[in-house]
């Protein structure tokens, strides 16, 4: 399955949230969006959240929009 993700970094902590009008998911961070710290969160908390264990971000790795492939 893939999803569209809107990372939302710098924020006091995690939260998921899906925006249906938009069809995407919108997620905050704690991490920085430095040396792919907040992709390896986004990452962890998309696990987390799904209860998947590979999880591929396939577009958008330097951008806050996103394209994450769950299996």
């Amino acid at each position: 399955m893939r999803i569209a993700v809107k990372v939302r970094p710098n924020k006091p902590q995690q939260k998921i949230s899906f925006n249906k009008e938009l069809n995407i998911y919108e997620v905050d961070l704690k991490s920085n969006p430095v040396k792919g710290k907040a992709n390896k969160e986004l990452i962890s908390v998309l696990k987390d959240y799904f209860g998947k264990k590979n999880i591929i971000i396939v577009s958008g790795k330097t951008s806050r929009t996103k394209i994450v492939e769950i299996h």
